[in-house]
């Protein structure tokens, strides 16, 4: 995808996270969740559009926002989304969670996935699956890791049928648990 193609992937995320823990746990009243999750969704894996490594499926049922190795997340941009709309009570707790992430990121060139998401109305279909076979492909030919973290326990086993393993849990005050997750190239 290119930049075209930002919002129908964007719309896709929001969807996808409708109902994600770390997600809701940030927004928890809807109309928060619908106001911010498109700004963190470009703050945070928006740089895939100009980098040619955001991917869909058919109809943006599926999307996949990969920054390949040395393209970062916009961290003034995430940083302005956290600032502008996570409540108060929470923010420190985010922001702790964020300096756990960074963390555990490989200190290896690495392709980092920030956000994977399908369609509720089509999960289920393999439209993950064929986003997680496609850009793998292009982490194994780059002779590269893949890094994630989990903001869904139930998504865990997915992520482990790709050659993921946990590296960890980042869990803060009330926060639910994310996983880091790494898969050596093959």
């Amino acid at each position: 995808m290119d930049a075209a193609d930002e919002d129908p992937a964007v719309e896709t995320v929001v969807l996808a996270f409708a109902a994600d823990p770390m997600a809701r746990w940030t927004w928890p009243q809807a109309h928060q969740y619908l106001a911010a999750m498109p700004r963190m969704a470009r703050a945070f894996g928006g740089r895939a559009f100009s980098n040619r490594s955001a991917f869909c499926t058919d109809g943006y049922a599926g999307t996949a926002l990969w920054l390949p190795p040395g393209v970062h997340a916009d961290e003034e941009g995430l940083g302005a989304v956290v600032e502008t709309t996570v409540a108060p009570a929470i923010a420190a707790e985010a922001a702790a969670i964020f300096e756990q992430m960074a963390k555990h990121h490989p200190t290896e060139p690495h392709w980092y996935l920030p956000l994977i998401g399908v369609d509720p109305a089509h999960q289920g279909e393999g439209h993950g699956d064929a986003l997680m076979a496609f850009a793998l492909a292009q982490c194994d030919r780059d002779h590269a890791p893949a890094y994630l973290e989990s903001s869904n326990p139930r998504n865990i086993p997915f992520y482990r049928r790709h050659g993921f393993e946990p590296l960890g849990a980042i869990q803060v005050g009330s926060s639910p648990t994310l996983v880091p997750m790494l898969r050596r190239p093959r």
